[in-house]
């Protein structure tokens, strides 16, 4: 009896816990449901460059623990990357696809970490773009540390195309 009502208070805690971070999430989600709805993706032909690795989250800008809840955004998850002539194509399983425009797109950016994900060295690429008036930051990790210079340079270019 002295191991068993330690043990129920514990499995308690835990659903305690559970249940907050669910009820977090969920108002977070209404906070940010002024977001605009995520941009259509148009039709795009062959892609610049196109990547597989994993989708880190959105945050809002420059604030790296403030993930975006709304659209799916801030649910990490494989994911490939696409760069085309109009922009940035995300596509993760079971989510919809964010498509992020060349000329939405604000700066580009390594970073070694984002919303509970932590790397030695800079290796996620951080895309900070435009979603009506807010500004948000989406990362992505590269499977293959040698994609990511690559991925750098060719989000750059669209970026630089975009300005001009």
């Amino acid at each position: 009896m002295d191991k068993i009502l330690p043990g129920v208070a514990m499995l308690a805690v835990a659903a305690l816990v559970i249940v907050l971070l669910f009820i977090g999430w969920r108002n977070r989600r209404r906070r940010q449901d002024a977001l605009e709805p995520l941009p259509a993706v148009p039709e795009l032909g062959e892609p610049q460059l196109a990547v597989v690795g994993q989708y880190v989250t959105t945050t809002t800008e420059g604030d790296w623990l403030d993930r975006v809840a709304a659209h799916g955004l801030g649910i990490r998850s494989q994911a490939g990357i696409a760069v085309h002539d109009a922009g940035v194509l995300i596509s993760r399983p079971g989510c919809e696809e964010l498509f992020i425009a060349a000329d939405a797109l604000q700066e580009i950016r390594l970073s070694s970490g984002m919303a509970g994900k932590f790397l030695g060295k800079d290796r996620i690429l951080v895309l900070s773009w435009r979603l009506g008036d807010n500004v948000l930051d989406t990362g992505f990790l590269p499977r293959n540390e040698a994609d990511t210079e690559p991925l750098q340079q060719a989000a750059e270019r669209l970026l630089g195309q975009a300005a001009a």
